[in-house]
């Protein structure tokens, strides 16, 4: 493969992945916060971290939208994925990837 064939598939890959939004609610001190983040990074998916234990406001924002109260809290493309668990269970499902955008989706 030539140098520029893997840049242009690097470059193409950039272009879908900045291409989904993805909201993670967190704190500090949350170890779950932390690991989801690190999957996210892992994938290479940039991700928007709204620290709720520095505004209140955004802790209520989460809570309107997850109907829920724990961190983390984590949306891809405005759905509600739900928490770490829930972002590891789709990984393990290989759906994870098709969600962000990584792979192409299924038909059928």
């Amino acid at each position: 493969m030539s140098d520029s064939l893997r840049v242009n598939d690097l470059n193409n890959r950039e272009a879908e992945i900045s291409s989904v939004k993805v909201d993670v609610y967190s704190t500090a001190l949350c170890p779950y916060c932390t690991m989801a983040k690190s999957l996210l990074k892992k994938k290479g998916v940039p991700y928007i971290e709204m620290r709720i234990d520095k505004n209140t406001l955004l802790r209520r924002e989460m809570e309107r939208r997850s109907n829920r109260t724990s961190v983390p809290q984590i949306f891809i493309a405005d759905e509600h994925i739900g928490g770490f668990d829930d972002l590891v269970a789709l990984d393990l499902d290989n759906r994870l990837d098709e969600i962000l955008g990584l792979t192409e989706k299924k038909v059928g």
